[in-house]
């Protein structure tokens, strides 16, 4: 049987966490088109709003709800609901365009043979995630999207509800992302961190965001980890 890779330390590798759009799928997100969509639906709710490119779209949402809910809650809870669909019909006509990398199912094979448990955690919709990996339930011992949560990563209790879920600690665990967000998220949590250049973020980034590894995509990570052989 497969040894489970040995972290900083020589701890054993108990789990990974991975993000899921530019981790295990090709991105192909439009985070302008999402803003734009976003933009236009709240525009009827509050047509002052003001475009904010230094949030997420999430987070700028969030903040067009707080304004209006001081002087107008239904209108807010409106604008927040139109704005979430936006966001979904964007998500899952991205994942209708792409794909798994073709290392994605090896590689959480090898690591439950290696008796690493694997989970999957991510700020896209179920519904853009299944159309993209409809087996993951038989791949992954969890599945965390938004919806099934109530914080989101970077917020550390996105990682921690799925490591309980995984039943380990994140003493022994690996977060696996694309965005210095998925690094930030497992620091935050106490987990070790590798950044992976297969999405939109450089190498460079990844490392000055304090990755523990980094790596080219996750089969370069896990080769170069000794879970298998180049």
């Amino acid at each position: 049987m497969t040894k489970p890779p040995l972290l900083p330390g020589g701890a054993r590798l108990g789990a990974v966490v991975f993000d899921f759009d530019g981790t295990l799928a090709r991105p192909e997100l439009d985070f302008g088109v999402m803003r734009r969509a976003v933009s236009e639906a709240v525009v009827p709710f509050m047509p002052q709003a003001e475009p904010r490119p230094d949030l997420p779209v999430m987070e700028w949402l969030q903040t067009v709800h707080d304004a209006l809910a001081a002087t107008a809650p239904q209108k807010a809870d409106r604008a927040f609901a139109a704005g979430h669909d936006a966001i979904r019909a964007v998500e899952v006509e991205a994942a209708r365009r792409t794909s798994l990398f073709p290392f994605v199912r090896p590689l959480l094979a090898a690591l439950t043979t290696a008796g690493v448990a694997t989970g999957i955690i991510t700020r896209n919709c179920p519904e853009a995630v299944r159309t993209v990996f409809p087996d993951v339930d038989e791949h992954c011992g969890c599945l965390l999207t938004r919806d099934d949560v109530k914080v989101v990563k970077p917020h550390p209790g996105h990682l921690l509800e799925a490591l309980a879920l995984l039943q380990r600690g994140p003493h022994e665990t690996l977060m696996v992302g694309d965005h210095r967000m998925d690094v930030e998220t497992g620091i935050r949590a106490g987990a070790f961190t590798a950044g992976v250049a297969s999405g939109e973020t450089s190498r460079e980034l990844l490392h000055e965001a304090g990755a523990t590894y980094v790596a080219d995509d996750c089969h370069d990570l896990f080769t170069r980890l000794g879970l298998f052989t180049a």
